[in-house]
């Protein structure tokens, strides 16, 4: 394949390879496919620290931190300083993953909340983008993001929402991210939402080691399948898969702040006027 990727979401520290194989063994499976980056993201500090470490010595890898939502931690909570803190570590490109999952219930509604809103802040006083993760939790997610407005967005991650939640957050400034769940053949109606989601606003990951695109379903995923990803976005949009590489590439440099070729491009752009998003 000619074309290059990045994988926007993954979760190194959680690979178990059917084949058993090493951590930079897999890295080197996706290279030889094309993928050039790789976003590492933190679930819980302990796990931040590891991504930081990751991205301090693989080329290519940059980290996330965060405590995700669904991530059972002791209290007190981390404060939005210590995570903006954490974040200013080098390789370092976004606070998160963070957000609202409400699919199990709502008994961990109030924590939930609480934390997005200390990541939330932390993303403003460090001055990176947010990564979102949001489930059966859409008005919730929406008006903490209205009200924190982070000053360069973010991205929210294997997006599996409806349209009307994709083009709220696209005139929020943010960034849609989709995942190996394009492929699955009960997923027709996130597919409309990949076709009409402008793809200057696109990012392809593969939420590895979960969620494996067809034909990998029911196997450990890992970032080398980001390409089928990036293919099933190609073939919804009647594009080359070079054009969606090239595309989401850019758009994770623009979003993140970054170059593929691992020196820093400069402070994240901040997001988009409602107006400037395509209908």
């Amino acid at each position: 394949m000619n074309a290059v990727l990045v994988d926007s979401h993954c979760h190194p520290d959680r690979f178990r390879p059917r084949d058993g194989a090493p951590l930079e063994q897999v890295l080197a499976r996706a290279r030889a496919r094309g993928v050039v980056g790789f976003l590492a993201v933190g679930v819980d500090l302990e796990s931040s620290r590891a991504m930081v470490n990751l991205a301090a010595r693989e080329h290519g890898v940059f980290a996330a931190v965060g405590v995700h939502p669904l991530q059972e931690v002791l209290p007190p909570l981390p404060e939005p300083e210590t995570l903006a803190d954490l974040a200013q570590s080098p390789g370092v490109v976004a606070v998160g993953e963070t957000g609202l999952d409400h699919h199990y219930g709502t008994d961990w509604a109030e924590w939930q909340r609480e934390n997005f809103a200390r990541h939330l802040e932390a993303a403003r006083l460090s001055g990176l983008p947010v990564v979102v993760h949001t489930r059966e939790a859409r008005r919730e997610t929406l008006e903490l993001l209205r009200h924190y407005a982070p000053p360069t967005g973010g991205v929210l991650h294997c997006f599996t929402e409806t349209w009307e939640m994709a083009r709220s957050a696209l005139d929020l400034g943010f960034y849609l991210s989709f995942s190996g769940i394009i492929t699955f053949r009960n997923a027709a109606a996130l597919r409309e939402v990949v076709a009409r989601a402008p793809l200057d606003r696109i990012l392809v990951e593969t939420d590895s080691p979960y969620l494996a695109p067809v034909p990998h379903r029911g196997k450990p995923n890992e970032p080398a399948y980001v390409v089928e990803v990036a293919a099933e976005v190609a073939r919804i949009k009647g594009l080359d898969l070079e054009e969606v590489a090239r595309a989401t590439c850019a758009n994770f440099e623009r979003l993140f702040g970054v170059q593929l070729g691992g020196s820093p491009a400069g402070p994240p752009s901040a997001p988009r006027k409602k107006e400037e998003v395509n209908p």
